[in-house]
């Protein structure tokens, strides 16, 4: 009868499944973590967005407090200089960041990234129209440099190959020190796309960590309802295998 049963582990299932459950339970608890820090990240986005532009700082000590800042620059494009940068395809597009050094009023040198463009108008000679002349005003969002995922190669200078912003090495590399220690997503203009396509004020972030939260605890749950009934064993199952009887 059921009541008849009693809970024996044995070895080897439990020595698998102990290991197993903290490995699941514990990407749960990651996944937790991750959403988390996602959900401050948005919130932290939207509410800097909303504050009204302010100008450039001269160097920021703190990032954490200007990281999404909207700032204004007013100043010239150095079009001479620009770099560009390997970019996420664009709507199934692969394209180039066009990074441009510019000139503040105040002889400052700020790296703006100004938008994407697709491959076949790499060169500059084949988009004019992006090579603003004269005083023009930006409107932009202040962003760290120097951040790259984990499996991100190393900028490759020499070969004009960007992978991610390095705003003394792009610098260095076009003759341009002193800049700033930041870098600025130019925000483009509403209505239809114009080249290069800048950074939208709304972010646009996967954010799934709840499901794959709720998959590894569902998976450890079961893992430890399979070792759970597996172990009830009745009397005289026991008996039968310390004797050895088929």
């Amino acid at each position: 009868m059921a009541f008849g049963r009693r809970f024996r582990p044995t070895f080897w299932p439990t020595l698998f499944t102990v290991p197993a459950l903290v490995v699941l339970i514990g990407l749960g608890v990651w996944q937790v973590e991750r959403l988390n820090w996602k959900n401050s990240l948005v919130e932290t986005f939207d509410a800097r967005i909303a504050m009204e532009p302010e100008d450039p700082p001269a160097a920021i000590r703190n990032m954490d407090e200007w990281r999404y800042r909207r700032v204004k620059l007013v100043g010239v494009f150095q079009h001479d200089k620009e770099i560009l940068m390997t970019g996420r395809p664009f709507e199934g597009s692969a394209g180039f960041h066009v990074l441009t050094p510019f000139l503040l009023r105040d002889d400052r040198i700020i790296i703006v990234n100004r938008g994407w463009v697709p491959e076949k108008l790499r060169a500059r000679e084949k988009r004019p129209e992006t090579l603003v002349e004269g005083l023009v005003t930006i409107l932009g969002i202040v962003r760290e440099d120097r951040r790259r995922g984990a499996f991100v190669p190393d900028n490759e200078p020499q070969n004009e190959v960007w992978l991610y912003v390095d705003t003394n090495q792009m610098a260095s590399h076009r003759g341009i020190v002193p800049v700033a220690p930041y870098y600025v997503d130019a925000i483009r203009d509403p209505g239809p796309y114009s080249i290069p396509i800048g950074a939208s004020t709304e972010i646009a972030v996967r954010n799934e960590h709840l499901q794959y939260a709720v998959t590894w605890f569902l998976l450890a749950a079961t893992l430890l309802v399979i070792y759970v009934i597996y172990h009830f064993r009745r009397p005289e199952d026991e008996a039968g295998g310390e004797t050895g009887a088929p």
